[in-house]
């Protein structure tokens, strides 16, 4: 596709967030069979693939708890893995697909122990 004026003067109008955005929703578009966080069905499986862009280590009720917030350039999904300290691979700025049971926790989207696959960063 031919970039059009409009589409250079809001790029470089863009902050480097939306421009951010702009770069993983290309991305999750090119990966086959993936939705849009922002389109993300509750209580459905899904198959989603962005940026991990924090991991934390959060006990809840006692049990460890690796959770990971992925970023879609359409939204913020949160990924739960109960009885874990640590995940190999799993650290910010990775990008991964995902797939799981989405469910609403507090008013956010979550997978608790999605399937996922490690993919390499773009320009690699």
């Amino acid at each position: 596709m031919v970039p059009t004026l409009r589409d250079a003067w809001r790029t470089a109008l863009a902050s480097q967030e939306e421009l951010a955005a702009d770069e993983e929703r290309t991305e999750a578009a090119r990966q086959t069979g993936c939705r849009a966080v922002s389109e993300l069905p509750n209580r459905r499986r899904a198959k989603i693939t962005g940026v991990l862009r924090s991991v934390v280590l959060r006990p809840r009720d006692g049990v460890p708890t690796v959770e990971v917030e992925l970023f879609d350039g359409s939204g913020v999904v949160d990924l739960v893995w109960l009885g874990r300290r640590r995940i190999a691979g799993i650290e910010p700025g990775r990008r991964a697909l995902v797939e799981g049971l989405v469910c609403d926790v507090d008013g956010r989207r979550t997978i608790f122990n999605p399937r996922y696959e490690l993919l390499a960063k773009p320009g690699e």
